[in-house]
């Protein structure tokens, strides 16, 4: 009740307001005697009153349509944040931070998505990226999300979860094709994992590989050729996962969306997020949280923040220790990751 009554008044002022001057226009020209004058100095008053009702109309309309877009941009930037949400600064021992950068800044909406879940199976993690950006965006990232942090923890392979996304997207995009017949969207999607062991495994649909920072090297994680972006073409039968060698304590992962390295100056020449990792491992101590801030600050002065795409970091670094296991005398002790608890660090 309470809400049916508050959108009344509302409702009233927005159509009284127009009506209202529009009698007023309409009271001046049968009323007034000064309005069938033919006069000079009769029309120009006349002229001045109906350009006055006029500009009158048109400012209350921009004013009325300006209310409803931030409202719906305040809508859509909450359903984002709901979406990705912000992640825990640590996850079974690796440091996790993540951010994103919307192109559409008055709107505050990106079509990147980024998750980070702990599972029986290993610590599972998505970056992806929806064809286009704003409003329109945020319905496909649901889809995605939603189906991915449902199926880390059912399905033990991990080509059998990027077959359960692909289905969540194929009905998502026939529902859009119902509303919007000439839409035509795609996600590009890396899908990892990190086992106990630091061993990484990963698929990959259409995205950038991300960065392995070990020591001061940087270098990417894999250079095989990925599959094709997830609502263009059907997903082969089989999908053998790649095994991209071991996160050792101590190493990084940079995953990003290509709008990192699409980002132009004022020359056209493109960002170097290689460049950029490079001197960033250089200023100790190396966290992900100060990666996210130099790649963040490097980019905005690069594009003078301006950049055409939306951006998104995540950043995992194993912070796992090795410690020896016991052994028989005699016999040669292994090392195993165990996992350590110093304070959690902020989000950037």
């Amino acid at each position: 009740m309470f809400r049916i009554k508050g959108r009344v008044p509302r409702k009233a002022l927005a159509w009284g307001l127009p009506t209202a001057w529009g009698a007023m226009a309409i009271t001046y020209k049968l009323a007034c005697p000064l309005a069938r004058e033919d006069s000079l100095g009769a029309r120009v008053v006349t002229s001045a009153v109906f350009f006055a009702v006029g500009t009158g109309l048109i400012m209350h309309v921009r004013q009325a349509l300006l209310r409803e877009l931030r409202q719906v941009r305040k809508v859509a930037g909450a359903a984002q944040s709901a979406l990705l949400r912000p992640l825990p600064a640590r996850i079974d021992g690796l440091n996790v931070a993540a951010a994103q950068l919307s192109a559409d800044r008055s709107a505050c909406v990106g079509g990147d998505l980024y998750e980070v879940i702990a599972t029986e199976h290993g610590v599972r993690a998505v970056m992806g990226d929806v064809r286009g950006h704003g409003i329109a965006a945020i319905g496909t990232v649901a889809a995605v999300l939603g189906s991915f942090r449902e199926a880390v923890h059912d399905e033990p392979d991990l080509g059998r979860v990027l077959g359960r996304l692909e289905r969540a997207l194929a009905r998502h995009l026939r529902e859009r094709v119902r509303d919007d017949p000439v839409s035509e969207d795609f996600v590009t999607v890396l899908l990892l994992e990190i086992g106990r062991d630091g061993e990484i495994t990963t698929l990959n649909c259409g995205h950038p590989w991300p960065y392995l920072l070990s020591g001061t090297t940087v270098e990417p994680l894999a250079r095989a050729d990925p599959l094709a972006p997830l609502g263009l073409f059907p997903l082969p039968t089989e999908l053998p996962a790649l095994r991209c060698g071991t996160l050792e304590p101590g190493d990084s992962l940079v995953l990003y969306t290509d709008g990192v390295e699409d980002a132009r100056d004022d020359r056209g020449r493109f960002f170097s997020l290689q460049a950029a990792l490079i001197g960033a491992v250089r200023h100790q101590p190396i966290t992900p949280q100060t990666i996210l801030r130099t790649l963040f600050t490097a980019v905005l002065r690069h594009t003078r923040g301006r950049q055409a795409d939306d951006i998104a970091l995540l950043v995992l670094r194993n912070d796992r220790t090795q410690v020896q296991c016991s052994a028989p005398a005699g016999a040669r002790g292994t090392a195993r990751p165990t996992t350590t608890n110093p304070q959690p660090t902020n989000h950037l």
